[in-house]
């Protein structure tokens, strides 16, 4: 098919396309502007780290370094176990959030070769993910060297209430924009399979593209405003450049 013909059939089925995509703006709108609500996110930094004292210097081995480091793994499943989430519930009732919910909004990262660990938390109140990731880092610092029995953790930032915070999802324009884009290339795929799916013939192109034969002639449809008498004798008012009135006697 030439660029002509699908061209064509995109103006065949403009009206298609255009509800589809109408419906599917309109309704990421109504979605993301009144059913959406902002998800913030707050972020506490831990090191993992162990020296030793040389003559009354702190000194770092590597391969206590390294040891850190693998360490990391362990300590990302002793954050979400319930030996520190059930004391962060117990220490900070003014959550009021169960160890299950605390899970569910945490998340433990760290870089490759770090000994840096990130600690994050999302709520739909920014000043409520401070309060959890803040209470789940002094809580696992503390709790740590009785749990591994060594004190390697050290809280490097919290998280500052007073920060500027803004949405991490999508905002209800971005939305609408990714939406009109996508339903617009569905409804065109669709647009085209129905093209393609429909062997019926509607034109005199399409008796020339099936049946490779000229047209001799064609019956045009007619409708029930064409049988009307009276508009047909309207229309034969004129005849050549003479008008004919015709009387009942």
């Amino acid at each position: 098919m030439e660029l002509k013909g699908y061209l064509k059939v995109i103006r065949k089925k403009l009206l298609l396309i255009v509800s589809i995509v109408l419906a599917a703006c309109v309704l990421t709108g109504i979605k993301s502007f009144f059913y959406t609500d902002p998800v913030y996110q707050a972020s506490a930094k831990l090191i993992v780290n162990q020296s030793f004292k040389v003559d009354g210097t702190q000194m770092v081995d590597w391969s206590n370094i390294q040891s850190n480091i693998l360490l990391i793994n362990s300590y990302k499943e002793i954050i979400d176990s319930a030996a520190i989430l059930d004391k962060v519930v117990s220490k900070y009732p003014d959550l009021k959030s169960t160890p299950d919910e605390l899970s569910a909004i945490l998340s433990v990262s760290s870089a490759n070769e770090s000994q840096v660990m990130n600690l994050e938390a999302t709520d739909t109140s920014y000043e409520r993910a401070v309060s959890i990731v803040n209470a789940v880092a002094t809580v696992f610092k503390n709790e740590i060297p009785s749990i591994m029995k060594v004190d390697n953790v050290t809280i490097l930032s919290e998280a500052n209430i007073k920060d500027e915070a803004s949405p991490i999802n999508s905002g209800p324009v971005v939305n609408v924009i990714l939406s009109f884009i996508v339903s617009l290339m569905l409804a065109m795929g669709l647009v085209f399979l129905l093209d393609y799916l429909d062997d019926t013939i509607k034109s005199e192109e399409d008796v020339l593209q099936t049946l490779e034969l000229p047209m001799l002639s064609y019956i045009i449809k007619i409708n029930k405003s064409d049988l009307n008498p009276r508009r047909s004798r309207a229309s034969e008012k004129q005849v050549g450049e003479s008008a004919y009135v015709t009387a009942k006697q």
